[in-house]
């Protein structure tokens, strides 16, 4: 095995110095240089195990010949920066991420790497990263949260949002808080139902770049160190056989992970995301695929928001691979395409059964005959708005009801704290698109006080803003184009009547043309003052949420 770009030559001798100063031997030195992305830290619960997961990386990468070296990755805990400003700064992290690891592999001329992430935009981020830089790469995450237990029933994050919004509507006590409080999130870990983090974890075995378990193990089991170890020695077996990232994210691989991500029921994010690491693989993908796609993908899973089951549950009734033996049965997959494995994604499912067909349906018996995603248009959306069709309650997936308008989270979240929101109410979030945010705040905190007032058979959301997957109900985000780029958002007005009929992939505003025009004419737009920093800059550069919100400008 060949050593890395600095074991040889006078000219490197500088170099060599450097790593000596790093204490490495010679031996270390003719060795592959192997970078672990490290997004541990101390501030989010899912990436406070990442050191230990770390070091047994470190260890898998040292027996099978390599010499590892660990730099960072930052991460942002969505949930604690949910309901502030804070928020902003979430999905804008994901660019920083991709940019700050690109500039660290290809600075320090590594041979191979082995990301570790988790949560939120760190999965995403790295995937793009992963791409761009295009040298053999291995996934393995931190793994999720076990589910909480509340008076005997299992829970989670999701729970903990809506228990607040019930308090503040009357319907739940200051001591039922208190217990969701202290028993909701019981473990380290990525928050434990099917939200944006484990979406993206599971997402990533679909696309070939994590081994089997990397979605579903809990953080708590030694499985996850042991998968650990086996992810830092494949890397180097990737390395020997050159197997890089784009050899195994090709347009097939991103078909099977839309495929997936309909039949497992994973956050809107994922229609932000798999476009975003699409582009930097030279892949468009078009949302209209998205609708494509689900109208022959059955759903076959109902994890939490949508249901009552949990990522440790999806673990033991067979993981990914169970789910995508299922869709191979009716041929909904490519099984030719190359993963980490070194072998094909029919090679790696083969024999893996469903274990318990209440976590995953079987292929013939689903939830519904479509995927857990929708995208509707229509005058409202133009150019597309996303929403997660398999947590919207089956009376409000058709709806027709007036508009109350905000121009910010915060304004919305006062009135349905306060009781101004009634059934039947159309509730417009606008100015919190990625550019108008800037930011694209995820909107748990509206959507949980609407569940917990007991209005979410009745009430439905709308915004230019995203959505935590923790959400449920008949909330519809990334409306694109978003208000502050002169969408018909920014031109609905309290009483409009909005008609969605999700099943027909539409949202209409009725509202004549010529009245549009009109408002076009004389409704200024909004924009937020005294954006400076990294904000500044995103704003100027970010695209629409359709497009994934990538920076392209």
């Amino acid at each position: 095995m060949s050593g890395n770009y600095f074991c040889e030559g006078v000219d490197k001798a500088a170099q060599r110095s450097l790593f000596n100063a790093l204490g490495h031997t010679k031996e270390e030195m003719h060795r592959p240089l192997v970078g672990i992305v490290s997004s541990y830290n101390e501030i989010v619960p899912g990436h406070m195990n990442i050191d230990k997961i770390v070091e047994a990386v470190k260890l898998g990468v040292a027996m099978a010949g390599g010499t590892p070296a660990v730099f960072p990755a930052i991460a942002v805990c969505d949930g604690i920066a949910m309901g502030h400003k804070g928020m902003k700064y979430s999905l804008v992290t994901r660019d920083l991420i991709a940019d700050s690891t690109e500039c660290m592999a290809l600075a320090h001329h590594f041979d191979a790497l082995v990301m570790v992430p988790n949560c939120d935009k760190n999965v995403p981020g790295l995937l793009m990263a992963a791409a761009r830089i295009n040298i053999p790469t291995i996934f393995v995450s931190g793994g999720p949260m076990l589910a909480g237990h509340v008076k005997g029933r299992k829970t989670s994050l999701s729970s903990m949002f809506e228990a607040v919004g019930a308090y503040t509507a009357g319907r739940m006590t200051a001591g039922d808080v208190t217990e969701f409080e202290e028993h909701a999130c019981p473990t380290c870990g990525s928050c434990s139902g099917m939200y944006t983090a484990n979406s993206m974890n599971c997402l990533t075995e679909v696309l070939g770049m994590g081994l089997r378990g990397n979605g579903t193990i809990p953080a708590v089991y030694s499985d996850r160190i042991r998968l650990a170890k086996e992810a830092g020695m494949q890397v180097m077996e990737l390395y020997r056989q050159n197997i890089r990232p784009r050899d195994i994210m090709t347009e097939k691989a991103f078909h099977n992970a839309l495929t997936a991500d309909m039949a497992l029921g994973c956050s809107t994010n994922s229609m932000l995301h798999l476009p975003a690491i699409a582009n930097e693989c030279g892949i468009r993908i078009d949302l209209d695929m998205a609708n494509e796609i689900s109208a022959k993908t059955p759903n076959l899973c109902h994890l939490a928001p949508a249901g009552h089951t949990y990522m440790e549950d999806l673990n033991e009734a067979g993981g990914v691979y169970a789910v995508l033996n299922e869709l191979s049965k009716k041929d909904l997959i490519y099984t030719d395409c190359i993963t980490v494995t070194g072998k094909t994604v029919g090679e790696n499912i083969k024999g893996c059964v469903n274990r318990d067909t209440d976590t995953i349906r079987p292929i013939d018996e689903p939830y519904s005959e479509t995927g857990g995603i929708a995208v509707l248009k229509g005058n409202l959306a133009p150019d597309r708005c996303v929403v997660k069709r398999s947590a919207v309650a089956p009376e409000m997936l058709v709806h027709r009801g007036p508009a109350r308008v905000f121009d910010s989270e915060e304004e919305a979240i006062k009135v349905i704290y306060e009781g101004g929101i009634k059934a039947g109410d159309v509730v417009v979030i606008r100015y919190e698109g990625p550019a108008g945010g800037p930011g694209m705040r995820e909107m748990l905190s509206p959507t949980s006080a609407i569940q917990g007032a007991g209005l979410g058979s009745t009430v439905a959301l709308i915004t230019d803003g995203r959505f935590s997957g923790a959400t449920r109900g008949a909330a519809i985000g990334h409306v694109s184009p978003e208000a502050v780029n002169g969408g018909t958002i920014a031109y609905v007005k309290d009483g409009d009547m909005i008609s969605i009929d999700i099943p027909n992939y539409s949202i209409t505003l009725e509202v004549s043309d010529e009245e549009l025009q009109e408002r076009r004419r004389t409704m200024p737009i909004k924009r937020k003052e005294n954006i400076t920093g990294y904000l500044k800059r995103y704003a100027a550069m970010v695209s629409s949420a359709d497009k994934g919100a990538i920076l392209n400008k």
